[in-house]
């Protein structure tokens, strides 16, 4: 008789206690997705740019009426914790000091994506769809872009399109907020 081999699936509780004990090595980038620890490509200096100019455009840009938070925890549910690159989140007085941003408190959430491509446009953007996240852009560096998705499905997003330089964006939460293309994306790599 055969049997059928599943793969182990972790909770997020669990997640947290194998780091608590050092499961995992302080350079090792993991996240927790659908119960699987997924590793995560080494983060290169045009990610770092392309995050760290989201970071001053979307701060300058909000200010005080919302968090940004940068390559942080968004607990999905009970399996799913992953880190996306930048998170447009409700204003908290604790700044998300006490738990994790969660789907209900979450504007839009932000990939950069290089290495990370296939995962940013394929299980990442299924996952966010299906927890209800209501906007998801992935800054394309490839492609010199930005791909925006909105309304989510259980499938994936209903509406998705793509912005490149010399046009502007804004988020659905916040449309009267009109973002340059130029000023959200990293020079073109040489």
């Amino acid at each position: 008789m055969a049997v059928a081999h599943r793969p182990r699936r972790f909770s997020v509780h669990e997640y947290h206690a194998m780091g608590t004990a050092g499961v995992f090595s302080p350079a090792e980038r993991v996240e927790l997705l659908d119960g699987e620890i997924l590793t995560m490509p080494p983060i290169g200096h045009r990610h770092i740019g392309a995050v760290n100019r989201l970071m001053y455009v979307l701060i300058a840009t909000f200010g005080t009426r919302v968090v940004v938070q940068g390559q942080g925890s968004v607990r999905l549910d009970d399996r799913s914790e992953p880190e996306p690159d930048m998170a447009l989140l409700r204003a908290r007085d604790d700044f998300y000091g006490t738990r994790h941003a969660r789907p209900p408190d979450v504007f839009a959430l932000i990939e950069v994506a290089g290495a990370s491509m296939a995962l940013d446009r394929g299980r990442k953007l299924r996952t966010y769809a299906r927890h209800g996240i209501a906007e998801y852009w992935i800054v394309d560096l490839g492609g010199d872009r930005i791909l925006v998705h909105r309304e989510p499905a259980a499938t994936g997003y209903s509406y998705e399109f793509s912005a490149r330089r010399g046009e502007t964006l804004a988020f659905d939460a916040f449309p009267g907020d009109a973002l340059s293309v130029d000023d959200l994306l990293p020079a073109p790599a040489r």
